[in-house]
Formats: C-alpha cells, sequence, structure tokens
C-alpha cells in the first residue's frame, strides 16, 4: 500500500494542476472518494483468502462477525471495500500513509 501510495504522490499533484480550473468541486470530492474505495479494495485483493482477510480485519479492530461477514465472500472484493472495511480505513488511515488528494 505505501508504494502504491508513493505512485499516487507522483500522479495526484499533476491532474490536480491540470483540472483545478474545471470549476468542478464535486467531481473532485467523488474521485477522491472513488480512489479510496479502490485502493480498500486492491487491499483486500491482495489479501486473497479468507482467513488472511479475517486475521487482518480482526488486527484492524472488526469485530469476529464483521470479519466473519467479509471473511464468507471473499472474492467481492469491490463489494466489501464498501462495508466494514470502509469504517476501518477512513481517510484518516490514508493521511497516515501520506496518500494524495484531489479535493
Amino acid at each position: 500500500m505505501a508504494r502504491i501510495a508513493a505512485d499516487l504522490r507522483d500522479y495526484v499533484p499533476g491532474w490536480k494542476a491540470n483540472f483545478r480550473l474545471a470549476q468542478t468541486p464535486q467531481v473532485m470530492r467523488e474521485l477522491d472518494t472513488w480512489l479510496r474505495r479502490r485502493l480498500r479494495a486492491v487491499q483486500l485483493k491482495q489479501w486473497r483468502r479468507g482467513t488472511a482477510m479475517y486475521r487482518e480485519l480482526r488486527k484492524l479492530g472488526a469485530t469476529a462477525d464483521e470479519a466473519a461477514q467479509i471473511a464468507v465472500n471473499a472474492k467481492r472484493w469491490w463489494h466489501n471495500s464498501r462495508r466494514v472495511v470502509q469504517r476501518r480505513w477512513s481517510s484518516a488511515h490514508f493521511d497516515r500513509l501520506a496518500m494524495p488528494k484531489f479535493s
């Protein structure tokens, strides 16, 4: 995840500078939301198996029921990235990784 954050630090400022005159703050906020959800889905996909998802979500502070619910649907990364994972990896988590923002 740190490598992805480093790669994004190279691209996002350029995109921001390119589109700052467009007067579309709502679009930029939606793009921020989508990007963070996509990163959550990528992390779930990297964990691959339900057992790894369960273990890692428990480390993040999810309850046993929440982690089990995600682990059962291990192949639904995009769907799961919106559920419990979104609460556990808030924007503050991505701020700690120095993830750039569009808005």
